[in-house]
């Protein structure tokens, strides 16, 4: 077992937990370790090189893998990781993990978590969790994706939503005001991030409905966590502004549908 090295800040279900060791991150392991690392190995192997490498599992139930440079944006979200160029950034990168995707088998029975998967499942291995904290950026660009723990079977557009949650973001103004620089403008940003995935038509006019869907999924894994009795969920549930916040943001995504149907079409 190794000793304590450098903790990693960032995130909320591995909150302290994560140590930098040189060129290793040292960290909890899932409990499908064995098939996600296999995963991450397999997208290596089919050319994605911005995730990190599996190094292996330590007998107290910790996993090992390589430290991936750069920075990576932690909220208050600073003004550099929310422009266009880093927006076309993470929708370019995405595409890219969805490219691997495709050629990359999926274990059924790895157990993969459930808790931002999509309902309606899918052949394809999601991410569900690329928000800004689990992005690697150099040079103002996104470099890697980290912490695949949430990964499971969906749609490549489950998969776009849930970044779209993050990244754009699709949450009302007074909601986005705590953690986002002022003066975001959700309708260009949503069409931008489809632009540099390359989403299809038929995806763009189902993209909206998805995002609603993918908030729904959002709150209830929060809800979970905070009946569970998890002091960071509650502790986050409590500093931005309870279940409330959550009926502002849902009662806002159907208010600006249409709006966010047409900036993505026209």
């Amino acid at each position: 077992m190794m000793a304590e090295g450098e903790a990693l800040i960032g995130g909320m279900a591995n909150a302290e937990a994560v140590f930098r060791h040189g060129e290793l991150v040292e960290r909890p392991a899932p409990c499908n370790a064995r098939a996600l690392h296999a995963y991450l190995l397999a997208l290596k192997e089919h050319g994605f090189d911005a995730a990190p490498t599996p190094v292996g599992l330590t007998p107290d139930g910790r996993e090992q893998l390589t430290f991936v440079p750069g920075d990576v944006p932690l909220p208050p979200f600073p003004d550099w990781a929310m422009t266009k160029t880093a927006l076309e950034s993470v929708g370019s990168l995405l595409r890219r993990l969805h490219g691997a995707n495709a050629v990359v088998a999926v274990d059924p029975h790895a157990g993969w978590p459930r808790d931002l998967a999509d309902p309606e499942g899918g052949t394809m291995l999601c991410h569900n969790d690329v928000c800004p904290d689990n992005v690697v950026f150099r040079d103002g660009r996104a470099a890697a994706l980290i912490d695949f723990d949430l990964a499971a079977p969906g749609r490549p557009l489950w998969d776009v939503a849930m970044t779209a949650r993050y990244w754009i973001p699709m949450v009302d103004p007074a909601s986005a005001a705590a953690l986002y620089p002022a003066g975001l403008d959700a309708p260009a940003r949503l069409r931008i991030l489809a632009d540099s995935y390359g989403l299809s038509l038929l995806d763009r006019a189902e993209l909206p409905s998805v995002i609603e869907q993918a908030t729904e999924v959002c709150r209830a894994f929060v809800a979970r966590r905070v009946a569970d009795g998890d002091r960071v969920y509650l502790q986050a549930l409590d500093d931005r502004g309870g279940w409330a916040r959550w009926d502002r943001m849902q009662t806002w995504l159907t208010d600006q549908r249409e709006t966010f149907t047409a900036a993505l079409l026209n």
